[in-house]
This record gives C-alpha cells, structure tokens and sequence, in this order.
C-alpha cells in the first residue's frame, strides 16, 4: 500500500484540529460576568469638633473595614463653629452627630429634636482646673476667682452649684476664653477653666504645667455622658437599619481601640489631614488615657444609663438657664426619650 506524502498528513491534522476547535468554541458555556461590588450606603456624620481621641473609633472602623463590612460609607462632614451638630441632625442635614449631654437637652428644649444613641466614654472625664500655686484646694476655694468659659448657657450654672455644694457662695467672675485654656492660666487672665482630662489635662502634663484638678463628678455633679453619637426620630425610625450597622461597626472600632490604644492613635493620626497633630507622642498618651474610659467592663460600648439621663438633666434644667425656641425657661423633659439603646449589640 502506497504512504501519503507527509504534507497531506498535517493538513489532515490541522483540518481536524480546527474542526475540534469550532466544535468546542460552540459549545462553550458563556462566562458568568464578574459580581458587581455591592453598593455602600453613605451615612453622614457631623462632628462636634476637629479630630481628637474621642473620635478614634470612627477612623479605626473606617481603617480596618468595618463599616465596608457592614456595607456602609461614612462621610465625615467637615467640622463647623458656626453651626452645631445638633441643628444638622435635626434638620436631616446629617444622618449622626457627635454632642453631649448638655448639647442634647439644651436642642431638645429648644425644638430641635435629637436622641442620643450611644456613648462615647462611659462617665463625665471633665474638671475644673487651676494652677497649682493658686491656692486652690476644693470649689469653695473659687468663689471671687475669674473663670475661662465658653459661652454655653449652662456653665456658670453648673460651676455655681459646684461652689456651693462645697460651702462656697457660688460667686466668680467669667470671661470668654480666646486662647487655649491652660495659656490663658499661664498668663494669669483666668484663674480657673473647664477642661476635658484626656486632652487637655495629659497636655499640661506632657508641658510640665502642674494642675489643681476638681472633678465635677467627685464633687457633686450628677454623672452625665459626654460626647455621644446624636440622631434624629426621623432618621431613627427611617433608617433604624443603617443606623445599627454604624453603631455595631464603630463599637468595633471603640473595642479595638481599648485594646490597641498606641496602634489606634497611630491609625487616627495616619487617618487625617496632615499636620492636624503636631505632636503625636501627644496623642497617643491621650489615646492611653481615653481608651479603658471608653466602657466600663463587662458592659457592651456605648450603652447608655437611665440614672445618667435623669439626674444630670434635672439638675440643668433646675438652673433655669436651658430655654425653649420662644426664651422661656424649660423646667421638665421626657428624659427617656433623650437616648435609645436600641441600636447597641
């Protein structure tokens, strides 16, 4: 039997070849297209100042994932003197706010309705502070002195109470602070401010400035919660679900920060505008202080006490000093309807 020249062979092979292939190419399942990633959910957030330790929770969730997780977005508005967080939640210009409890009653009482959702550090971490060659031992020692304040209604008042449940007269003179506290103490224009422990307080100690330090909590003053997350009935009854996974993905965030407090300052440094923190040694003997304050143990992040949002208002409102829209002094709230827990896990 005569061979087939080697020529007619491969053309045979590349013929069949190509039929193979056209039979395979027909009969080829379509690709299934590439999952869409799914769509976050934007949620705003107003803050109550520009970033500090308390607000370290929110960028650790933001850096490790938590809210993408969560399927969620948060858009930090940027900060504003000029109007409050409060006024952005309540007129839905804002979906959460950061406040305080002060800030919460004196907007309720006005007509501007806000409900805090969680807390951000579970007791009041404020004093009354002087330098310590002033003289000053205990509140009663304050009366005549000049106070460094802020122009909240609610200040003198509580100072005033403070003096007096100390044996003072309750009487000082106030002027409107338009230096950092601990400078206007330095140079001798106030004798005593208000300022939170965790900042405030770790600066003048990193600076060498010793302080008579007067806890509001340890002399008197009702236990009160500041700062919180605020939102308004309208977005809570809305969107009680997006509001749920902010608040389970920044307890994440506050959690982590308790116990990776050197780690989350660095994450909240890393996290903002650059040049916002000139000294980040600063920040992280802050974030040491803050972080076993955020919850006390054995409590979940962020729940909120029936006592802390009786008491405390009460006795703002017994001031006469937080008014309503019309200027009227507001004597009584509904004070469970200042705060949910709803949203804590």
């Amino acid at each position: 039997m005569k061979k087939l020249p080697i020529k007619y062979i491969f053309a045979t092979l590349i013929v069949l070849l190509g039929l193979v292939g056209l039979f395979l190419l027909q009969n080829k399942k379509p690709a299934k297209p590439e999952a869409e990633a799914p769509k976050l959910t934007t949620v705003t957030l107003a803050p109550d100042y520009t970033p500090n330790t308390n607000h370290t929770g929110i960028y650790v969730a933001q850096k490790k994932g938590y809210y993408k997780n969560e399927g969620i977005e948060v858009k930090i508005l940027p900060y504003s003197g000029n109007v409050s967080p409060e006024v952005l939640v309540s007129t839905k210009k804002a979906d959460i706010g950061i406040s305080y409890t002060e800030g919460v009653v004196s907007s309720v009482a006005a007509g501007n309705k806000v409900v805090s959702i969680a807390a951000i550090i579970a007791h009041n971490t404020s004093s009354l502070v002087a330098l310590e060659n002033y003289g000053i031992k205990t509140p009663k020692d304050l009366d005549g002195k000049i106070y460094g304040g802020f122009g909240a209604p609610f200040e003198n008042a509580v100072i005033s109470e403070m003096i007096k449940k100390n044996g003072g007269k309750g009487d000082f003179k106030t002027v409107l602070l338009d230096i950092d506290g601990i400078k206007a103490l330095e140079t001798k224009k106030i004798d005593f401010a208000w300022i939170f422990d965790g900042w405030t307080g770790v600066q003048a100690k990193r600076q060498g400035v010793k302080l008579v330090s007067l806890s509001l909590v340890q002399y008197g003053i009702p236990d009160y919660y500041t700062p919180v997350f605020i939102s308004g009935p309208t977005q809570i009854k809305e969107k009680s679900e997006v509001l749920r996974r902010f608040i389970k993905a920044t307890a994440k965030g506050y959690n982590f920060a308790i116990k990776n407090p050197e780690e989350s300052a660095k994450i909240l440094i890393d996290s903002v505008q650059k040049g916002t923190f000139d000294d980040p040694a600063f920040v992280i003997d802050s974030q040491k202080y803050l972080s076993p304050r955020y919850s006390d143990p054995g409590k979940p992040w962020g729940v909120q006490d029936e006592k802390a949002w009786t008491d405390f208002p009460k006795f703002i409102l017994s001031t006469g000093q937080i008014k309503d829209a019309s200027g009227s002094a507001v004597t009584t709230l509904d004070y469970k309807s200042l705060y949910t827990n709803q949203f804590i896990q």
